[in-house]
């Protein structure tokens, strides 16, 4: 063999293995991003999770409002690539407890009866103002102390939460929560989820809880675009407020 043609089969051997050495490494940090995503959102290969969602007050039967149904197509592509299955339930049809599958619960607690359940048990800290009495009240979430009220179209709040599962077995699934003070919101938050999901799990964890305050910001020009994180409201939201006693409201005399 000359050295022409040896040189030739060392530089093709070259590539063939520098091609299959870096073919390996891609698919290894593929599945290794896969496998993060798959336990950050507690959807393994195969697995069910639901989606509950409010219903449409303007449609006769069962149907979902318009962004409702916008921030579902956020979630599809992440469970999709996840290789999971989803099951979408209307909120007073999801008689179940949590923990088995990974849940994303969306709309407010007026609209949702099993997202102010949820938020009753697992984020205490929260208020939302469910009068329907339209005002500068209505839909105002307090939390931490501070009220943020509906400004429509311009600054609209929404609540989006991570929620571990207190459970034993080490499979249980989160819940994940979106309250908004209207559906462009929900819609936003979940985009945000579906986007922001790398630097969420390194900031908590990918099996941390997590409750943050996000602000659409000018929706009528935007939509849902435009969202800004306001401030990390765990603590504040997770923790049982303090009940003050007769004494501490009474008068001083």
């Amino acid at each position: 063999m000359s050295d022409d043609v040896r040189n030739l089969v060392l530089a093709l051997a070259g590539l063939v293995i520098g091609a299959a050495l870096g073919w390996f490494v891609r698919t290894y940090v593929w599945r290794r991003r896969l496998d993060r995503k798959r336990r950050f959102f507690g959807l393994p290969k195969e697995s069910e999770c639901l989606l509950v969602v409010p219903r449409d007050p303007g449609a006769r039967g069962w149907s979902l409002e318009r962004h409702d149904a916008f921030a579902l197509l956020e979630l599809a592509a992440v469970i999709q690539e996840c290789g999971a299955h989803a099951e979408i339930l209307a909120h007073d049809t999801a008689w179940q407890g949590f923990g088995a599958r990974t849940e994303f619960c969306l709309g407010g607690p007026a609209a949702n009866l099993r997202l102010a359940a949820h938020l009753r048990s697992m984020l205490p800290g929260v208020d939302i103002n469910t009068e329907a009495v339209s005002g500068p009240e209505q839909g105002a979430i307090t939390v931490g102390g501070d009220t943020y009220r509906l400004d429509k179209g311009t600054e609209e709040y929404v609540l989006l939460a991570r929620l571990a599962s207190a459970g034993d077995s080490g499979n249980d699934r989160p819940v994940f929560l979106s309250s908004g003070q209207r559906g462009i919101a929900n819609q936003a938050a979940m985009r945000y989820l579906a986007r922001h999901y790398v630097k969420l799990a390194r900031r908590h964890g990918v099996d941390g809880t997590f409750c943050l305050l996000l602000r659409v910001v000018n929706s009528q020009a935007y939509g849902s675009d435009v969202v800004e994180l306001v401030a990390d409201v765990t603590k504040a939201a997770t923790s049982t407020p303090k009940i003050k006693s007769q004494r501490d409201r009474s008068p001083a005399t």
